[in-house]
């Protein structure tokens, strides 16, 4: 069988290579090729010999992904691709043009296995993880076709389908892969990992030397309700997931994000946002208040505009630094596993 170089350091491509002849200079060419010009085809390396070429083509193999779906939002900001895998399985991928540039939202599991009533990425459970290789191809497919529009991508968040540090070593690969000077060179201040609240987990990245940002998907205010809506925290309480927040804060000097999802009749009165500002004060931490994306299936509802604000002001008035995720494809249902849950149910595409 051919071997898939697709995802490795240079160092691995080194020892790949190094049994066929190839030099270990050579590693460096190939992953710029794949990692930094987008060519997958060996044939096309022009600064290889034709004798290498030939041995890679007979050797090895890339791959990469391939579109199964896409929906463009109505204003041209938010464009969300379905990006299928050579085993056939599918994952969701969002590019978001903010203001401050490019924004790249990326998957790291089949599906998960979290639960969390609210989301669309669970309700067929987990299939399997992702490697490195195919985090990364998410990305490195918005950053070709960035490419023609001459931009590239700013910035990840790994808030896509799965809970990211379920997979961990392949999301720390990931993580490494796109800071090298090789491949998208991208500082480690320009990743956002979002979690559920896997405490060991997490405990361990603030250990890494990786000054990456932390999101913590919190939203409740209380231990109680926050279990309603997450099954995890059944397994890590509310105060253990605030201990490991405080303690990734302590130990990289980094401001955790802590979202929170804002749905209409249950999580939005002003008790709970007192209740929130005391948790969150003397923390360093910022809150991010979320709107639920309805999911067809949860049957949750989005508070209004008036509540919405009525809880920020409530926060901001205990000196809680707070914003309000602003709203991106909303027309599309761009919230996790809504256009994967769309293909498996054979629903027509909305174009």
């Amino acid at each position: 069988m051919k071997i898939d170089i697709f995802g490795m350091f240079v160092d691995e491509i080194a020892l790949t290579i190094q049994p066929y002849g190839i030099p270990k200079y050579s590693a460096v060419q190939i992953a710029k090729w794949m990692y930094q010009h987008g060519i997958y085809d060996f044939n096309n390396m022009t600064n290889l010999s034709k004798k290498h070429r030939t041995i890679l083509v007979e050797h090895c193999i890339i791959n990469t992904v391939s579109t199964q779906a896409i929906e463009q939002s109505s204003d041209g900001k938010t464009s969300k691709y379905l990006l299928k895998f050579n085993d056939g399985m599918a994952v969701e991928t969002v590019l978001m043009r903010q203001p401050y540039g490019n924004s790249v939202c990326v998957s790291t599991q089949v599906g998960c296995a979290m639960g969390c009533v609210f989301c669309a990425s669970t309700l067929n459970g987990v299939i399997r993880n992702l490697t490195g290789g195919e985090i990364l191809a998410q990305v490195l497919y918005i950053n070709n076709l960035l490419k023609q529009e001459q931009t590239t991508v700013n910035t990840i968040v790994i808030m896509g389908s799965g809970e990211p540090l379920a997979n961990y070593d392949n999301v720390l690969k990931f993580i490494r892969l796109c800071h090298e000077e090789y491949s998208l060179h991208l500082s480690y201040r320009s990743i956002t990992l979002s979690t559920s609240g896997l405490v060991p987990e997490m405990d361990k990245l603030a250990t890494e030397g990786l000054p990456v940002t932390l999101s913590i998907s919190l939203h409740a205010s209380n231990n109680e309700l926050r279990s309603q809506l997450m099954p995890i925290n059944s397994r890590y309480s509310l105060p253990e997931v605030m201990a490991a927040g405080d303690n990734y804060a302590k130990q990289t000097g980094r401001r955790v994000t802590y979202e929170y999802i804002l749905i209409a009749d249950f999580n939005d009165k002003v008790e709970h946002a007192q209740q929130l500002a005391i948790l969150m004060r003397g923390r360093l931490a910022n809150v991010n208040l979320i709107p639920v994306n309805p999911v067809i299936e949860r049957g949750l509802l989005r508070p209004d505009s008036k509540r919405v604000q009525q809880f920020e002001q409530t926060l901001l008035k205990k000196g809680i630094n707070v914003t309000v995720r602003r709203e991106m494809g909303t027309d599309i249902r761009a919230a996790c596993g809504q256009l994967r849950q769309k293909v498996l149910n054979k629903a027509p595409e909305v174009r």
